[in-house]
C-alpha cells in the first residue's frame, strides 16, 4: 500500500552504499518521500538539520560520529524527529544506548522489506517499534530508570497537570507497552485519537517523546493498576 498524500519524509543514514541506496529505494517505493542519505555521522547531522526529515533511519556503527551521538544531537535539537534504529547490531546494551539517546524503535537489518516499511510507517506517529525480543528488554529498563530516586522537588515545582481520566487510561496502556493499535482496540476507539490523546498529553506533561510518556507513567505506578 502507498502513501496517501503529505508522504512522511525520511532520510537514510547508514556507510554501506549499497544497503543505503536498497534501504532508501525499498521506502521510496513504498511511498515515502526520501529526501536525503548519508554516509557518516558528522553528514547524517548537517544533512537532517538542512532537509527537516519526518523519520531518520539510522544505523549505529558510522564512521566520524557514532549513531547514538547523532541521534543525541538531532533529537535534542528537535524533539519531533523520529528516529528508527536500523542495526546489525540485537547487542542489549546498544539497544539501551539507542533508545537512552531518543530513538524511537530498533529494527534489525535481518527485518524483511515489508517489516521496515510498516516500522517506518508506525515511527512517523510516535509507535515505538523493536525487533522482537527487544521489546521487553527497553520496559525493563524504563522500569529501572523509574525505580531511581527523583531529583528533590523545588520551591517553585509547578503543580501538576491535570490529566482526563481517558488521557489517564491511554497513558496506562502505554506504560504497558501496548501500540496505538492495540490501545485503540482495547478502548473501541480510532487510532487516530488514540494519537490526539498522546499528543494532548505530551503537551500537558511537558514532554517529548513516548520514551519520556511511559518512564512518566511508570515512576507513577501507571503500569500496574
Amino acid at each position: 500500500m502507498r502513501e496517501q498524500q503529505n508522504p512522511i519524509k525520511v532520510m537514510v543514514v547508514d556507510d554501506h552504499p549499497m544497503w543505503r541506496d536498497a534501504v532508501a529505494r525499498d521506502l521510496a517505493e513504498a511511498g515515502f518521500d526520501v529526501i536525503a542519505t548519508a554516509s557518516d555521522g558528522d553528514q547524517a547531522v548537517r544533512r537532517a538539520q538542512a532537509a527537516g526529515p519526518d523519520v531518520l533511519v539510522l544505523d549505529l556503527n558510522l564512521p566520524a560520529k557514532p549513531g547514538v551521538q547523532v541521534c543525541k544531537e538531532l533529537v535534542g535539537a528537535n524533539p519531533a524527529l523520529r528516529v528508527l534504529v536500523l542495526s546489525a547490531s540485537g547487542e542489549h546494551a546498544d539497544v539501551l544506548e539507542a533508545v537512552k539517546s531518543g530513538a524511537t524503535g530498533y529494527l534489525l537489518k535481518s527485518a524483511s522489506t515489508e517489516e521496515l516499511i510498516d516500522a517506518v510507517r508506525r515511527t512517523a506517529v510516535g509507535d515505538p517499534v523493536f525487533t522482537p525480543g527487544l521489546a521487553g528488554l527497553v520496559l525493563g529498563e524504563y522500569r529501572r530508570l523509574a525505580s531511581e530516586p527523583a531529583p528533590a522537588p523545588g520551591a517553585d515545582q509547578p503543580k501538576a497537570p491535570q490529566l482526563t481520566d481517558r488521557e489517564t487510561e491511554v497513558l496506562r496502556l502505554v506504560a504497558k507497552g501496548l501500540s496505538y493499535k492495540q490501545i485503540a482496540e482495547r478502548l473501541v476507539i480510532s487510532h487516530r485519537t488514540v494519537q490526539n490523546h498522546v499528543q494532548n498529553t505530551l503537551g500537558k506533561l511537558q514532554l517529548h517523546n513516548r520514551v519520556e510518556l511511559v518512564r512518566y507513567a511508570i515512576e507513577r505506578g501507571l503500569d500496574d493498576e
